[in-house]
């Protein structure tokens, strides 16, 4: 029994000393983003007409803590899924340990991708639409505030989105996961995919359908990664055990 609780002693503290490092890392990240963060703001606003209207002194200042914010998150990503893996590491094999630690890096690519769909693709789509919508029946006022949580709304949900096909290959080279779950999974999966289009979109039908297209096909790619890795999982298995008898 103390052996035990020895055993859980030194999970959790190296479990602190991980979440400790991912937390000094973002810190650090922040404050580096927070420097450029004048930059960041022209750059995403470069192609409005008029400037974006404040009102209260405050606002600026919140504004450019949430994007140091969403630069510091992407900075972070792959560091704290090196620190879960260095965490979960003694429990893998040699050969488990080397395949997944290619998962980081194609992390942070996925949640760069999912912010680029969302910022260069969805965005543009669903602001035109609404201000279409709008017409010259309306006079256009967007305050800084409402502006970027619009935006944000449209593409920092697809960052993390868009891992899933990594992460499924990640649990699948693990054995937690297998493409029959998946495709067992299809309906709930699909129904919770919907669920989170209509919550992160506008209350319009093309927004939730911009949206729920893309998650689909998402799912569908990250089943059919999962059958390759499953697959080849089984094959190495198969291969060491013929080995060893």
């Amino acid at each position: 029994m103390e052996k035990e609780e020895l055993h859980l002693i030194d999970h959790l503290t190296e479990l602190r000393s991980r979440i400790i490092v991912t937390s000094v890392v973002f810190l650090l990240a922040l404050i580096c983003s927070f420097i450029f963060v004048k930059d960041i703001y022209q750059y995403l606003v470069k192609d409005l007409d008029g400037k974006l209207a404040l009102l209260g002194p405050g606002d600026i200042l919140w504004i450019y803590m949430m994007l140091a914010a969403v630069v510091a998150l992407a900075v972070t990503i792959p560091v704290a899924a090196f620190q879960i893996w260095k965490f979960v590491k003694p429990a893998l094999k040699k050969e488990e340990q080397r395949a997944t630690v290619l998962f980081i890096p194609g992390l942070f690519f996925l949640f760069i991708g999912g912010i680029s769909f969302g910022y260069f693709v969805l965005f543009p789509l669903v602001l035109s639409f609404l201000m279409n919508i709008a017409g010259d029946q309306f006079q256009t006022f967007f305050t800084a505030e409402r502006y970027f949580q619009f935006m944000l709304h449209l593409t920092l949900p697809f960052g993390f989105l868009f891992e899933m096909p990594a992460v499924v290959m990640f649990l699948t080279k693990l054995g937690i996961l297998n493409p029959q779950k998946l495709v067992k999974g299809r309906k709930l999966a699909y129904f919770l995919l919907i669920v989170v289009s209509v919550l992160i979109t506008p209350p319009d039908f093309i927004s939730d359908v911009l949206v729920i297209i893309p998650l689909l096909v998402l799912y569908e790619i990250s089943v059919t990664l999962s059958k390759f890795v499953y697959r080849k999982r089984i094959s190495v298995t198969a291969e060491a055990s013929s080995a060893s008898s």
